[in-house]
């Protein structure tokens, strides 16, 4: 593994839209040990230096709330064959917490998350473009799930951010980047037909990859 060059998908799309579910998908078609799958939400900045108060007034929702210099270090260490320490982020506490997680390269590396095409430096280290496509009103029933249950917040809090920051963040961000995707997934990971053709590619992609590596 260690001189392992490894193929970068994003996946993109708006809160709730379904990315971590493609991404799971298209794991599920691939062999384990040659996916890994990266969350764009690990790598919030660290703004410990700050009392919670100042923190939970961020916009969390907008491209300068990612630590994307580390990012794109991380994606380029992991595409050139080498392991990385992945952050862990604390979404109760808006912390990055002083544990790590050891990732160790793969033939494929997938990065899930609302900004992953909104960013010039790290889109243009992806090798495959994905927007995931999924109504405004499915989007926010799904968040407003998983913040009560995995985030412990009120159905409020949410609600008032959804309408003031969350929904403005999607409409100057998140669905201009469509435009710059290859491939649009509409409904995610319930799109079957969208994600084999995906798997196809990727598929042909390391097929290619392995000829040319037994040729040399």
């Amino acid at each position: 593994m260690r001189n392992l060059k490894g193929m970068l998908i994003g996946i993109a799309g708006g809160t709730g839209s379904g990315k971590t579910t493609v991404a799971k998908a298209i794991r599920r078609e691939i062999p384990e040990e040659d996916v890994i799958i990266i969350s764009q939400d690990m790598y919030y900045r660290n703004n410990a230096h700050l009392p919670l108060e100042e923190r939970e007034k961020i916009n969390y929702d907008h491209p300068d709330a990612f630590d994307n210099k580390l990012l794109f270090k991380h994606l380029s260490d992991l595409k050139k064959g080498k392991e990385i320490q992945r952050p862990v982020y604390c979404f109760t506490t808006h912390l990055r917490l002083s544990e790590k997680v050891l990732i160790k390269p793969a033939h494929v590396i997938i990065l899930e998350g609302i900004m992953v095409l909104v960013n010039p430096a790290i889109r243009n280290l992806l090798d495959i473009k994905i927007f995931v496509d999924t109504d405004a009103d499915v989007r926010f029933i799904r968040r407003l799930s998983r913040d009560i249950k995995e985030r412990g917040r009120s159905v409020q809090s949410i609600i008032d951010q959804y309408l003031h920051v969350v929904r403005l963040m999607h409409m100057e961000f998140i669905e201009p980047s469509k435009r710059f995707a290859d491939v649009i997934v509409p409904e995610g990971g319930f799109n079957m037909v969208a994600v084999d053709l995906i798997v196809t590619k990727i598929r042909s992609i390391l097929d290619e990859k392995q000829k040319t590596n037994a040729g040399s």
